[in-house]
């Protein structure tokens, strides 16, 4: 891969580990070893508690994703360091270069995706 691309890959994956991290703050409590979703408090009244149930839902949804896509973020960082990013995990060919400018966190070809779908 050109080392131009990979530096502007690196580059977008370390802005996005940044908001991630900072979104997964308002929505959590706890550091950036262990967090949990916070439990909202609107007040005593029972649709106050109808409120919390529902906000904490969508915020124990919201941590999920946003857990999931700073992993894969730190994945391709680790593997851009060691060398090894833009290698498909499955037949270890070279990923393309637009697939991984439009998801840089894919560690997968589109060949080997499309058949992973397949099953």
């Amino acid at each position: 891969m050109d080392e131009k691309v990979l530096e502007q890959i690196k580059a977008d994956l370390i802005d996005r580990q940044a908001k991630i991290e900072k979104e997964l703050a308002e929505y959590t409590r706890g550091d950036n070893t262990s967090v949990d979703a916070k439990f909202p408090d609107f007040g005593d009244k029972e649709d106050d508690n109808a409120s919390e149930v529902a906000t904490y839902s969508d915020n124990l949804s919201l941590e999920a994703t946003l857990e999931k896509t700073l992993n894969d973020i730190k994945k391709a960082l680790v593997n851009i360091a060691k060398g090894s990013y833009g290698n498909c995990r499955y037949c270890h060919k070279p990923i393309d270069a637009r697939r991984l400018k439009a998801r840089p966190v894919s560690s997968a070809c589109v060949s080997c995706k499309n058949k992973l779908k397949k099953n």
